[in-house]
């Protein structure tokens, strides 16, 4: 095959691309620019244009190939009366320059650009998108024409008289060159596409969202009459190509550097389609950008808001991209709409993936089944749904597994694809509600209005008793208790119940130096045995129970030196139960130095803070003496000291007076709480002895 000479390339590309800095051809293409004011959705026709070209492709390789060409069929389009109103504006236009370009290219092709200027006068009342789009339906359907008689030529009798007409039948039958020609035809028809497609994606960014002033908006405006330009001069450029394909044995040269010609115009089309994808990437984040916080500001103006019920707030939360059916039923395993919960209490429980275990999912469904036990009771009027929040950026295939394990568990709504939930959700839950990593239980009543910005706290230390978990609520049920085992311990173990009945004494230690549990264990149970008292003993560990508190809970339980919690997810709720104790309290404005319970509620977190043991020790449900594990195991081993009180005063005042005298002075506490943002008091005083404590940050593994 003859080669066209390196000069005679680069005096074609300086032919072709000398213009394109050509301040004065800028002027020439925007001068042909009139458009009329009501702008056409040619999405349709584009569609079908599309469609014209894919089916096309396909034609030569088969025919190359000799195989039998088989129609396809085409796709409806979602749209037609909109293609039909387009084409109606359109039609003449289309037929004008489809006949344009073939007059045009007949002809030799003449001066492309005075074509090309000239295509875009017969445009100007268009739309830059819409002039982009006609120009490339009217060359599709002289292209449409060639591969329709192409593809049916050789089985059908009119296709073959048409083929002869126009000359197509010689072309036809030499495959062998075919390949190669349409190459670089099937190239540019794609980088049209691809820069059309994104010129009309320009258009289609909702105006409401675009400020036209910014600069990528600008950008963009420039580009874009040139991309047009260079398309629809592509459009010339592929139909002079093809003609001189049909005439392959006349201007055999020519057709050559045509080939060369149109592997330019491609490159340059791509490289404008670069341009342009980049600008349109930036438009769409601001798009998206101001979407979101028009979505925020509702939000935020929606639960300021009374309603009949709760369907517009939840609707507005709970907004998956648009999805229908965006929660999943944890028992049917079904997917359901937001009108599951019209008129209900309901309870949005929202974690991240990471920061919500096993444990807590498991109490939280034993509290859920337990309240929908009985379709009578008040209980079973809330639902309770998991919104766990995904941070945007995150890899969701990573995260997907976490995900489905946790929602396997849980026998109550969920959000059902929480990578689609939308970023001014997330916003609002993390800038209004204050979410940060800690699990939080966020309550709306049957009208969508917060009622509780924060109920977990209640969950844990109550359960479905604090139905309907408003704050007003949590108020009542605090005015009820008093300190004391039946609020310290509640239902952790049933056997409670059977020794509070019987009359016995009941002790509660934990900690997890195993030499202090088995001296104190013993000298415990020698007191009883002197003093011929019921004593029962509970080891409840400490607040995360790793690895370390099972080996000490097998032992104590192989070594039969007390009773056990078996179950490493019940001594997690004593301790988290007895956390939120303190933050319900510290939610009600409550100090150690204005509530009794606090008071004592945070004794037990300073014990549990500590590296020693410590212990309650309770008969009944109210009276209670409690210790550090030095202290408590010095009075113990000290009984005699203190044994001629227990006549007069019983054995825990005896106790109690014995443990507060040999207190020392000069002391140490400390108290370790998870760190909840915005609930943690800049003061907080020592339970002992009242002086404030100095602060200390603390991060701590979870694993032990």
């Amino acid at each position: 095959m003859e080669m066209v000479p390196r000069k005679m390339q680069s005096r074609a590309i300086r032919h072709i691309f000398s213009a394109s800095d050509d301040t004065v051809m800028t002027k020439q293409i925007r001068a042909t620019h009139a458009p009329i004011e009501e702008h056409v959705d040619v999405r349709p026709l584009l569609n079908v244009v599309q469609d014209i070209f894919r089916q096309g492709a396909s034609v030569i390789p088969d025919i190359v190939q000799g195989k039998q060409v088989q129609m396809g069929a085409m796709k409806d389009n979602a749209n037609e009366s909109e293609l039909f109103d387009m084409l109606e504006i359109s039609y003449h236009t289309i037929n004008k320059i489809s006949c344009e370009i073939s007059c045009k290219c007949l002809m030799g092709g003449g001066d492309a650009h005075a074509t090309t200027i000239g295509i875009l006068g017969m445009l100007s009342s268009y739309s830059w998108d819409a002039k982009a789009v006609i120009a490339l339906a009217a060359f599709a359907a002289n292209l449409g024409e060639f591969w329709l008689v192409a593809q049916l030529h050789a089985t059908n009798r009119l296709a073959k008289s048409v083929a002869l007409l126009k000359h197509i039948h010689e072309t036809l039958n030499q495959v062998d060159d075919l390949g190669p020609k349409f190459e670089a035809v099937n190239n540019l028809l794609r980088a049209m596409l691809d820069v059309t497609n994104c010129i009309v994606e320009f258009h289609e960014l909702p105006d409401q969202y675009i400020d036209h002033e910014a600069p990528e908006t600008q950008t963009a405006s420039s580009l874009i009459p040139s991309a047009v330009y260079w398309t629809i001069r592509s459009i010339v450029a592929c139909a002079s190509h093809i003609l001189g394909i049909i005439g392959l044995g006349q201007g055999y040269m020519t057709s050559t550097i045509e080939t060369w010609e149109l592997s330019s115009l491609t490159h340059k089309l791509d490289n404008m389609n670069g341009h342009l994808q980049k600008q349109l990437s930036i438009c769409r984040q601001h798009l998206d950008d101001n979407k979101q916080r028009e979505a925020f500001q509702t939000l935020r103006h929606l639960f300021e808001t009374s309603h009949q019920d709760n369907i517009q707030v939840l609707k507005a939360l709970i907004r998956c991209k648009d999805d229908p059916l965006p929660l999943f039923n944890g028992s049917t395993k079904q997917r359901v709409s937001i009108e599951v919960l019209r008129k209900k209490i309901v309870l949005l429980y929202i974690t991240d993936l990471y920061h919500i275990s096993d444990q807590e999912v498991v109490i939280f469904e034993q509290m859920f089944q337990e309240s929908r036990q009985d379709s009578t009771r008040l209980e079973s009027q809330y639902e309770l749904v998991w919104i766990p929040v995904v941070e945007k950026g995150t890899a969701w295939t990573e995260s997907k597994l976490k995900f489905e394990k946790l929602q396997s568990m849980m026998p109550w709504y969920s959000v059902y694809d929480p990578s689609l939930l939308e970023p001014a959700s997330i916003r609002y839950i993390k800038e209004v509600w204050l979410f940060n990593t800690k699990p939080m239980l966020v309550v709306l009543d049957p009208q969508g209005k917060v009622v509780n910005l924060n109920a977990v706290h209640m969950m844990w230390i109550w359960g479905s008793m604090a139905y309907p978990f408003s704050s007003l609520r949590e108020q009542a049920l605090w005015k009820e208790e008093t300190w004391g085992l039946a609020l310290l311990a509640d239902t952790i173990d049933p056997l409670l119940f059977d020794w509070v009945s019987a009359g016995k004494y009941i002790c509660l230690y934990g900690g997890d130096d195993m030499e202090w549990i088995r001296k104190f264990t013993s000298a415990a149970k020698s007191m009883a045995r002197t003093l011929q008292i019921p004593l029962e003993m509970l080891y409840v560990g400490k607040s995360n129970p790793g690895q370390k508190v099972r080996k000490i809970n097998k032992t104590v339980y192989e070594e039969n030196l007390s009773n056990i919690l078996a179950d490493p997810t019940i001594i997690w709720f004593f301790w988290v139960r007895l956390e939120s104790m303190w933050h319900s309290k510290l939610q009600q404005n409550k100090t150690v130095e204005n509530d009794q319970i606090m008071l004592e509620i945070m004794r037990i977190l300073s014990f549990d803070s500590s590296d020693q043991g410590w212990a309650v020790i309770s008969q009944g449900t109210l009276k209670m003496t409690q210790g550090k594990g030095d202290s408590f195991l010095k009075c113990l081993n000290e009984f005699d000291e203190w044994k001629e009180n227990v006549n007069d005063k019983g054995v825990l005042p005896a106790m109690d007076d014995y443990l507060q005298g040999i207190q020392q002075p000069h002391h140490c506490n400390r108290l370790i709480l998870p760190g909840v943002e915005g609930t943690i008091p800049d003061k907080i005083v020592c339970a002992e002895c009242g002086q404030p404590m100095e602060k200390f940050y603390m991060y701590r593994c979870c694993n032990e």
